[in-house]
């Protein structure tokens, strides 16, 4: 057993570190109070390769591995969940699908500018009444002359109506299987098809910075040709991009612990109280290992669902395990991170106030923390 990074993984690594502590750090609080989303870092992350990360070279990307990809989102993390949320979206989720089930002409036409980070692109799963219940998909979608006709609602759509978004690829009902069961379909719907529209980007808790969506089709217009995968198999298809979308919010929630855990042991050297640095107190030195220990368990678990997916192992029971834990080992280390800077950590200049909010969502994205709970449970034959 070998725990060991490979030169390329360090230098990943390093190169996101230095770019969040850079440029991302010095502008999260100010993007985060005006829900401003970060077109020019997007495009600096495109530069450096990361939007296009683990993709293989010939259709634009890095040909990086998947450990690569969770350093690279952790370091993000660390400093930005919305700038991390952001890449970890349009990897996983955007470009993903056209990777893995894409035709030979879709991978070229659209996983190509994906991964070159010039287009993003939405994941339209979720619906007002279809989250934990990913089947009771309401959208519908008719053939009529060569077009589907689509009509539905998807909410909590992440990159879905930027400048840069090119579309999203959705589930829709596309008919009735032989067991009477409804027949779930991809499609690609074009950012400029007829009878598509975006509302305003919703006003959040946290990840303000990322752009989240709800979408609307009212009778929109997609070419018959749009079919990502096989017809029918749409639900499938997306629990499976869901797999590898559990261990992007375990490294999100990695990387934000990682950053909560820093400045609390900043603060914890600074802060001074009856003489000396709050950091000499047993009570706080307790709260900084016992961070320590849960962030070092969360991190080898999402490593291993990372390695394990490099490796073409089963990783979904592994993926779940990580998603699940990190979260919410998120939110411990916030919130003691937040008790141990007291009253400033109630500040918004602190940078632990915007890592508070942000952390929820962990537990929430990708499945929330009940579901994996009671996936883990069927993997294990209960």
């Amino acid at each position: 057993m070998n725990f060991d990074l490979t030169d390329e993984q360090r230098a990943i690594q390093a190169t996101v570190a230095e770019f969040a502590r850079e440029r991302v750090a010095p502008r999260a609080e100010e993007m985060d109070r005006n829900e401003a989303f970060p077109y020019d870092l997007v495009a600096e992350m495109a530069d450096l390769g990361l939007m296009g990360l683990p993709f293989p070279e010939e259709y634009g990307g890095a040909g990086a591995d998947t450990v690569s990809y969770v350093l690279a989102i952790m370091e993000l993390a660390r400093v930005d969940a919305s700038t991390a949320i952001t890449m970890a979206a349009h990897v996983s989720l955007g470009a993903t699908p056209f990777y893995l089930f894409g035709s030979e002409e879709q991978k070229r036409r659209y996983l190509v500018p994906l991964a070159q980070g010039r287009m993003l692109w939405g994941f339209g799963l979720t619906e007002p009444g279809a989250g934990s219940d990913a089947g009771n998909t309401q959208t519908k979608a008719e053939l009529r002359d060569g077009k589907w006709i689509v009509n539905g609602t998807k909410a909590f759509i992440t990159n879905s109506g930027t400048e840069l978004t090119g579309g999203t690829t959705i589930t829709a009902v596309t008919g009735t299987r032989s067991d009477g069961k409804p027949e779930i379909t991809n499609l690609i719907v074009p950012q400029d098809a007829v009878g598509f529209t975006r509302s305003k980007k919703y006003r959040k808790m946290g990840w303000r910075a990322s752009d989240t969506r709800e979408l609307a089709f009212a009778d929109a217009e997609v070419p018959a040709e749009n079919v990502l995968g096989r017809r029918g198999e749409g639900l499938r298809n997306f629990l499976t991009i869901l797999d590898g979308g559990r261990i992007s919010v375990a490294a999100l929630s990695v990387g934000l612990a990682m950053g909560a855990y820093d400045e609390a042991l900043k603060y914890a050297r600074e802060r001074r109280a009856f003489g000396k640095p709050i950091g000499k107190f047993q009570a706080i030195q307790f709260k900084l290992v016992d961070m320590l220990v849960e962030i070092e368990h969360a991190k080898l678990m999402t490593l291993k669902a990372a390695w394990e997916k490099d490796g073409g192992r089963d990783y979904a029971q592994t993926a779940c395990l990580a998603k699940l834990y990190a979260a919410e080992v998120s939110r411990r280390v916030v919130n003691e991170a937040v008790q141990i800077h007291g009253g400033y950590g109630f500040m918004d200049e602190y940078p632990v106030s915007r890592m508070y909010r942000d952390q929820k969502v962990n537990e929430i994205g990708e499945g929330t923390n009940e579901m994996q709970r009671l996936l883990i449970a069927r993997m294990i034959g209960l």
